[in-house]
Protein backbone atom coordinates (compact mmCIF):
# COMPACT_ATOMS: atom_id res chain seq x y z
CA UNK A 1 0.00 0.00 0.00
CA UNK A 2 2.92 2.28 0.68
CA UNK A 3 4.51 1.64 -2.52
CA UNK A 4 1.29 2.43 -4.58
CA UNK A 5 0.82 5.36 -2.48
CA UNK A 6 4.49 6.84 -2.94
CA UNK A 7 4.27 6.98 -6.91
CA UNK A 8 3.28 10.09 -8.31
CA UNK A 9 0.45 9.68 -11.09
CA UNK A 10 1.72 13.24 -12.87
CA UNK A 11 4.69 10.58 -13.72
CA UNK A 12 3.09 7.81 -15.13
CA UNK A 13 2.39 9.08 -18.67
CA UNK A 14 5.70 10.55 -18.50
CA UNK A 15 7.00 6.96 -17.87
CA UNK A 16 4.70 5.42 -20.54
CA UNK A 17 5.65 8.15 -23.43
CA UNK A 18 9.48 6.88 -22.57
CA UNK A 19 8.98 3.20 -22.16
CA UNK A 20 6.58 3.79 -25.54
CA UNK A 21 9.65 5.83 -27.10
CA UNK A 22 12.43 2.78 -26.03
CA UNK A 23 10.40 0.13 -27.41
CA UNK A 24 9.45 1.77 -30.73
CA UNK A 25 10.58 0.63 -34.26
CA UNK A 26 12.92 2.88 -36.08
CA UNK A 27 9.97 4.83 -38.10
CA UNK A 28 8.16 5.40 -34.72
CA UNK A 29 11.54 6.76 -33.26
CA UNK A 30 12.50 9.17 -36.07
CA UNK A 31 8.90 9.97 -36.45
CA UNK A 32 8.59 11.55 -32.46
CA UNK A 33 12.11 12.98 -33.05
CA UNK A 34 11.25 15.10 -36.17
CA UNK A 35 8.36 15.95 -34.17
CA UNK A 36 10.66 17.05 -30.78
CA UNK A 37 12.61 19.08 -33.38
CA UNK A 38 9.20 20.94 -34.99
CA UNK A 39 8.03 21.68 -31.48
CA UNK A 40 11.74 23.64 -30.35
CA UNK A 41 11.25 25.31 -33.59
CA UNK A 42 7.77 26.38 -33.45
CA UNK A 43 8.52 27.93 -29.71
CA UNK A 44 11.24 29.40 -31.31
CA UNK A 45 8.50 31.07 -33.95
CA UNK A 46 6.16 31.45 -31.31
CA UNK A 47 8.41 33.60 -28.86
CA UNK A 48 10.04 35.53 -31.66
CA UNK A 49 6.78 36.20 -33.60
CA UNK A 50 5.15 37.38 -30.65
CA UNK A 51 7.67 39.77 -29.62
CA UNK A 52 7.88 40.92 -32.76
CA UNK A 53 4.00 41.39 -33.12
CA UNK A 54 3.70 43.45 -29.86
CA UNK A 55 6.99 45.59 -30.80
CA UNK A 56 4.99 46.37 -34.34
CA UNK A 57 1.64 47.42 -32.61
CA UNK A 58 3.38 49.75 -30.00
CA UNK A 59 5.73 51.41 -32.34
CA UNK A 60 2.36 51.78 -35.46
CA UNK A 61 0.68 53.58 -32.16
CA UNK A 62 3.25 55.92 -31.49
CA UNK A 63 3.94 56.85 -35.19
CA UNK A 64 0.34 57.32 -35.62
CA UNK A 65 -0.13 59.89 -32.81
CA UNK A 66 2.91 61.89 -34.30
CA UNK A 67 1.20 61.74 -37.32
CA UNK A 68 -2.07 63.19 -36.39
CA UNK A 69 -0.22 66.05 -34.37
CA UNK A 70 1.19 67.21 -37.33
CA UNK A 71 -0.39 69.58 -40.22
CA UNK A 72 -1.13 68.59 -43.81
CA UNK A 73 -0.35 65.26 -44.85
CA UNK A 74 3.55 65.77 -45.78
CA UNK A 75 3.75 67.79 -42.52
CA UNK A 76 5.82 64.75 -40.76
CA UNK A 77 7.64 63.87 -43.64
CA UNK A 78 9.12 67.38 -44.47
CA UNK A 79 10.17 68.14 -41.04
CA UNK A 80 12.83 65.81 -41.21
CA UNK A 81 12.18 64.58 -37.58
CA UNK A 82 13.96 60.80 -37.84
CA UNK A 83 10.82 58.49 -37.53
CA UNK A 84 10.23 55.76 -35.32
CA UNK A 85 10.85 52.53 -37.78
CA UNK A 86 8.19 50.96 -37.96
CA UNK A 87 5.21 49.54 -40.87
CA UNK A 88 2.98 52.98 -40.84
CA UNK A 89 6.33 54.69 -41.18
CA UNK A 90 7.55 52.84 -44.13
CA UNK A 91 4.29 53.23 -46.31
CA UNK A 92 4.15 56.78 -44.99
CA UNK A 93 7.89 57.34 -45.94
CA UNK A 94 7.41 55.30 -49.53
CA UNK A 95 3.74 57.52 -50.12
CA UNK A 96 5.33 60.93 -49.53
CA UNK A 97 8.32 60.37 -51.73
CA UNK A 98 6.71 58.89 -54.30
CA UNK A 99 4.03 62.28 -54.05
CA UNK A 100 6.88 64.62 -54.21
CA UNK A 101 8.04 63.06 -56.97
CA UNK A 102 5.42 64.18 -58.92
CA UNK A 103 5.62 67.76 -58.37
CA UNK A 104 7.21 70.10 -60.48
CA UNK A 105 10.28 71.62 -58.88
CA UNK A 106 9.29 75.14 -58.06
CA UNK A 107 6.25 73.43 -56.45
CA UNK A 108 8.31 70.90 -54.61
CA UNK A 109 10.44 73.77 -53.69
CA UNK A 110 7.65 75.65 -52.49
CA UNK A 111 6.30 72.83 -50.78
CA UNK A 112 9.36 71.74 -48.91
CA UNK A 113 10.07 75.15 -47.55
CA UNK A 114 6.70 75.26 -46.43
CA UNK A 115 5.32 78.47 -47.57
CA UNK A 116 2.37 80.11 -46.76
CA UNK A 117 -0.24 78.47 -49.17
CA UNK A 118 2.26 76.36 -50.44
CA UNK A 119 0.83 72.64 -50.15
CA UNK A 120 -2.57 75.10 -51.71
CA UNK A 121 -0.91 75.16 -55.06
CA UNK A 122 0.38 72.18 -55.79
CA UNK A 123 -1.84 69.68 -57.83
CA UNK A 124 -1.47 66.49 -59.01
CA UNK A 125 -3.59 65.11 -62.01
CA UNK A 126 -5.56 62.06 -61.21
CA UNK A 127 -3.34 59.12 -63.09
CA UNK A 128 -0.48 60.79 -60.58
CA UNK A 129 -2.84 60.19 -57.62
CA UNK A 130 -3.25 56.87 -58.84
CA UNK A 131 0.25 55.83 -59.05
CA UNK A 132 0.68 56.98 -55.70
CA UNK A 133 -2.38 55.41 -54.63
CA UNK A 134 -0.05 52.22 -56.61
CA UNK A 135 2.34 52.61 -54.50
CA UNK A 136 1.37 53.06 -51.56
CA UNK A 137 -0.55 49.87 -51.86
CA UNK A 138 2.09 47.38 -52.92
CA UNK A 139 4.41 48.86 -50.01
CA UNK A 140 1.23 47.91 -47.63
CA UNK A 141 1.32 43.94 -49.47
CA UNK A 142 5.54 43.96 -48.50
CA UNK A 143 4.99 45.15 -45.13
CA UNK A 144 1.84 42.43 -44.92
CA UNK A 145 4.04 39.80 -46.42
CA UNK A 146 6.74 41.11 -43.68
CA UNK A 147 4.50 40.45 -40.76
CA UNK A 148 3.35 37.67 -41.97
CA UNK A 149 6.88 35.69 -42.11
CA UNK A 150 6.76 32.42 -39.92
CA UNK A 151 3.36 32.01 -39.88
CA UNK A 152 3.06 29.73 -42.85
CA UNK A 153 6.29 27.93 -40.88
CA UNK A 154 3.98 27.54 -37.54
CA UNK A 155 0.43 26.64 -39.59
CA UNK A 156 2.65 23.38 -41.52
CA UNK A 157 3.58 22.20 -37.84
CA UNK A 158 0.23 22.50 -36.23
CA UNK A 159 -1.26 20.56 -39.92
CA UNK A 160 1.78 17.97 -40.22
CA UNK A 161 2.43 17.09 -36.67
CA UNK A 162 -0.77 14.61 -35.84
CA UNK A 163 -0.80 13.75 -39.58
CA UNK A 164 3.07 12.50 -39.01
CA UNK A 165 1.47 10.97 -35.80
CA UNK A 166 -1.21 9.02 -37.46
CA UNK A 167 1.41 7.77 -40.18
CA UNK A 168 4.03 6.38 -37.27
CA UNK A 169 1.02 5.20 -35.56
CA UNK A 170 -0.41 2.89 -38.73
CA UNK A 171 3.06 2.22 -39.51
CA UNK A 172 3.48 0.37 -35.76
CA UNK A 173 0.06 -0.96 -36.29
CA UNK A 174 1.33 -2.92 -39.29
CA UNK A 175 4.40 -3.97 -37.68
CA UNK A 176 2.39 -5.43 -34.49
CA UNK A 177 0.02 -7.75 -37.22
CA UNK A 178 2.80 -8.98 -38.88
CA UNK A 179 4.46 -10.04 -35.72
CA UNK A 180 2.02 -11.35 -34.59
CA UNK A 181 1.85 -13.29 -37.61
CA UNK A 182 4.84 -14.51 -37.60
CA UNK A 183 4.39 -15.71 -34.11
CA UNK A 184 1.38 -17.30 -34.86
CA UNK A 185 -0.94 -15.72 -32.00
CA UNK A 186 -3.84 -13.89 -31.35
CA UNK A 187 -3.10 -13.22 -27.71
CA UNK A 188 -3.65 -9.63 -27.20
CA UNK A 189 -0.86 -9.57 -24.80
CA UNK A 190 1.77 -10.46 -27.37
CA UNK A 191 1.17 -7.34 -29.47
CA UNK A 192 -0.29 -4.83 -26.85
CA UNK A 193 3.04 -3.67 -26.30
CA UNK A 194 4.02 -2.80 -30.15
CA UNK A 195 0.24 -1.58 -30.06
CA UNK A 196 0.60 0.94 -27.41
CA UNK A 197 4.25 1.74 -29.02
CA UNK A 198 2.81 2.48 -32.19
CA UNK A 199 0.28 5.15 -30.60
CA UNK A 200 3.05 7.01 -28.94
CA UNK A 201 3.35 8.95 -31.90
CA UNK A 202 -0.27 10.20 -32.58
CA UNK A 203 -0.11 11.33 -28.89
CA UNK A 204 2.90 13.26 -29.22
CA UNK A 205 1.99 14.57 -32.40
CA UNK A 206 -1.69 15.84 -30.76
CA UNK A 207 0.74 17.26 -28.05
CA UNK A 208 2.85 19.33 -30.39
CA UNK A 209 -0.23 20.36 -32.32
CA UNK A 210 -2.95 21.32 -30.22
CA UNK A 211 -0.67 24.54 -28.07
CA UNK A 212 1.06 25.28 -31.30
CA UNK A 213 -2.88 25.57 -32.79
CA UNK A 214 -3.56 28.27 -29.77
CA UNK A 215 -0.48 29.75 -29.67
CA UNK A 216 -1.39 30.41 -34.07
CA UNK A 217 -4.38 31.30 -33.96
CA UNK A 218 -3.55 34.29 -31.05
CA UNK A 219 -0.93 35.37 -33.29
CA UNK A 220 -3.37 35.24 -36.41
CA UNK A 221 -5.73 37.30 -34.80
CA UNK A 222 -2.56 40.33 -34.15
CA UNK A 223 -1.54 39.71 -37.92
CA UNK A 224 -4.77 40.61 -38.89
CA UNK A 225 -5.08 43.80 -36.57
CA UNK A 226 -1.83 44.45 -37.53
CA UNK A 227 -2.84 44.38 -41.57
CA UNK A 228 -6.56 46.32 -40.90
CA UNK A 229 -4.57 49.12 -39.02
CA UNK A 230 -1.89 49.04 -42.61
CA UNK A 231 -4.91 49.24 -44.82
CA UNK A 232 -6.90 51.60 -42.71
CA UNK A 233 -3.64 54.00 -42.50
CA UNK A 234 -2.79 53.26 -46.37
CA UNK A 235 -6.54 54.64 -47.50
CA UNK A 236 -6.25 57.73 -44.82
CA UNK A 237 -2.84 58.71 -46.52
CA UNK A 238 -3.89 58.39 -50.40
CA UNK A 239 -7.32 60.35 -49.39
CA UNK A 240 -5.62 62.93 -48.06
CA UNK A 241 -3.23 63.37 -50.61
CA UNK A 242 -5.96 63.53 -52.56
CA UNK A 243 -7.84 66.29 -50.89
CA UNK A 244 -4.86 68.20 -50.91
CA UNK A 245 -3.00 68.16 -54.07
CA UNK A 246 -6.24 67.77 -56.54
CA UNK A 247 -5.75 69.32 -59.36
CA UNK A 248 -5.74 68.90 -63.08
CA UNK A 249 -7.21 66.47 -65.54
CA UNK A 250 -4.02 65.85 -67.86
Amino acid sequence: MMEFVTVCPMNLPVATLIDGFTSSNLMGKAIVLIQLASSIVAAAIIIGKNKELSSIVGNNKRFFREFIAGGDVLALYLSRKKLTLTSLSLIYDRTCERTLKFLDPDTRRTVIIRNQGGAERAALAPAELELVRSTCEHVVMEEEIRVEHGMGMLATIVTASPMLGLLGTVWGVLDAFAEMGAKNTVLLSAIAPAISSALLTTVVGLLVAIPCAIFYNNLAGKVRHINNDMEGFADEIVGRIGCEFKGGDN
